[in-house]
């Protein structure tokens, strides 16, 4: 099936490769370096953002859109995903920074780098398919819900001193500290979430982030001079060079090399590399890797809807791990593509992965050149920022309209998500709401396979049947949740008859439930007296009950190739009996 092809294939360098094999020509090159210079622009403070959010100073999420957004860019499948750190992961991240610090954080991203290699090889990407979407839209909008309470200390300007790890006590914190706020940092944040929701109806090509983190840079600026306490990225952030200097804000220097687990842990201290580290990261590393999967599939999916064009699932999950293995010996925190951004870099004209390369260069000039007015950043825009982040992510809208027309199943999935990834884990949540859905999928197939009493149907019988005798139709698989109902139905149907035809033309698939529910029948008939005739089996079925060696006894119970046999035979058996 070539339409399905992307979902099996695998290759480095997919989605470059395609993009090439098109013919890349010089108009292609200026629309990518045009959309790789404006989704840069709006990854620079989104990056520091992300990175804030997680627990780990501004620089680090630079470093993972340089790294990981030109990594993934150029060995992924999808060929307008933008990588780098994603408010997705702030659920997970945050109180794995808390626990084992920045080398925690990295040792666990690279060990889901290898867990998302061994899903691209084993072809696990086709699975996207099979995450329903009241099951995406909890957790997404599970995760915006956490992600927005954690900005409310910054956007208002709370005093403090730490973060509880439970969302609750999280919550708790805030209001006890509600006091402590500060008006000029709401001020500061007030006008930054206004801004950013009023700029888009202005239709320019130019980002909101950019005008907004500006002008609310030099608004705190002078709410400082009038003394206020605004915090800034150069007030929250220091750093010691190698050389012994020290700086507020950002190191202006490249991402170097240095091995991840001897990056400085929680309280200062690096992370000691053992076996039982690698167990305590285990959890936190496969949740890395599953939301990874997830975000950047959809991603891809979002984008394929965009342009017409087909990733490589494999491929894109490929490029993932590779990124996340490399990014974090550099200082890259987890990343995955960014669907706000991969959609903005479209938008302004991306043609390639090289519009996702170029952004990546973007980022890195701004580390080096800007590195000292990014420190002017304030930390309440930033909070503002990621609010509006959060809201995009939840995508609200759509859960509203699905829980206005969706079935109740769709909607106890949903609600069952949402809640379980802000009270719980984002992985528990997932797996509770896949099983769920299942279950309820399971039910619904079930009450899909009915029988009806066909005898007096001219469609089907175009002949009197004998008396005590009914031609029933099955409709619908005869699976473990059907058939024990069905059968039994069939047995009750029996008590007041001689035999009955039982017309299979609607059976699609019969599986080991409905094998052992067949069995128990023709087991209890077998010397009743009374004859079941099944008529017209389809391929599946009749090869799972060649599998199972499974034939009906001689006599009683018989199997026709067709409705008109099974129908003659009743004649001919109602005959020998007057």
């Amino acid at each position: 099936m070539p339409h399905r092809a992307h979902l099996f294939s695998l290759r480095i360098g997919h989605a470059i490769r395609e993009s090439m094999a098109e013919g890349y020509s010089r108009a292609k090159l200026i629309k990518d370096v045009m959309a790789g210079c404006v989704v840069g622009i709006i990854a620079i403070p989104l990056a520091m953002a992300l990175a804030i959010a997680s627990g780990v100073p501004p620089q680090y999420g630079l470093y993972t859109a340089v790294i990981a957004g030109f990594l993934i860019a150029l060995v992924g499948g999808s060929r307008f995903s933008i990588s780098g750190p994603t408010a997705a992961f702030v659920v997970i991240l945050h109180p794995l920074v808390a626990e084992h610090g920045l080398g925690g954080l990295l040792v666990a991203s690279v060990m889901a780098g290898f867990m998302l290699l061994v899903m691209a090889y084993a072809r696990l990407g086709r699975f996207i398919e099979y995450i329903p979407e009241p099951v995406t839209l909890g957790f997404t909008g599970g995760i915006g819900i956490v992600i927005a309470t954690l900005q409310i200390p910054d956007f208002l300007g709370l005093t403090m001193p730490s973060m509880p790890e439970h969302y609750s006590e999280k919550v708790a914190a805030i209001v006890g500290n509600a006091s402590s706020a500060d008006m000029g940092s709401f001020a500061v944040a007030a006008f930054t979430l206004v801004f950013m929701l009023l700029w888009p109806k202005l239709k320019t090509p130019v980002p909101a982030h950019l005008p907004a983190v500006v002008l609310a840079s030099v608004i705190a600026l002078l709410l400082n001079q009038k003394g206020f306490d605004i915090a800034t990225i150069g007030s929250r952030f220091h750093y010691v060079l190698d050389d012994g200097s020290t700086g507020s804000g950002i190191p202006p220097v490249l991402p170097y090399f240095e091995w991840p687990w001897l990056r400085e842990a929680a309280g200062g201290e690096r992370l000691v590399l053992s076996w039982p580290t690698f167990i305590e990261l285990l959890p936190a590393a496969f949740a890395i890797a599953m939301l990874g999967a997830i975000e950047s599939l959809l991603c891809a999916v979002v984008l394929d809807g965009m342009s017409g064009k087909r990733h490589s699932a494999n491929s894109e999950l490929l490029g993932q791990g590779i990124g996340n293995i490399i990014a974090p010996f550099f200082g890259g925190i987890t990343a995955t593509a960014a669907i706000a951004r991969s959609a903005a870099s479209f938008k302004a004209g991306a043609q390639s992965p090289i519009a996702a390369m170029v952004h990546a260069v973007v980022v890195l000039l701004a580390l080096v050149v800007l590195a000292t007015l990014l420190k002017y950043l304030p930390m309440p825009a930033l909070a503002a920022m990621l609010i509006v982040v959060a809201w995009n992510m939840s995508e609200a809208p759509k859960s509203l309209h699905m829980i206005k027309s969706a079935p109740a199943g769709d909607i106890a999935v949903f609600t069952a998500c949402i809640g379980l990834t802000v009270w719980f884990d984002m992985v528990i949540a997932i797996t509770v709401g896949i099983l769920l859905a299942a279950v309820l999928f399971v039910r619904e197939i079930a009450t899909m396979t009915k029988l009806v009493d066909i005898t007096k149907n001219r469609k089907f019988v175009r002949q009197s049947v004998a008396p005590q005798w009914k031609v029933l139709k099955v409709n619908g698989p005869l699976f473990f949740a059907a058939a024990d109902r069905v059968f039994g139905e069939i047995n009750e149907e029996l008590k007041q008859l001689d035999g009955v035809v039982l017309y299979l033309e609607s059976v699609p698939l019969l599986d080991a439930g409905g094998l052992a529910a067949l069995s128990r029948l023709m087991a209890a008939h077998a010397n009743s007296g009374k004859k079941i005739y099944l008529a017209e089996w389809q391929f599946q079925p009749l090869k799972a009950l060649a599998k199972a060696g499974v034939k009906p006894p001689a006599g009683s119970i018989r199997f026709f190739a067709s409705l008109e046999d099974a129908l003659e035979n009743v004649v001919l058996d109602s005959e020998v009996v007057q």
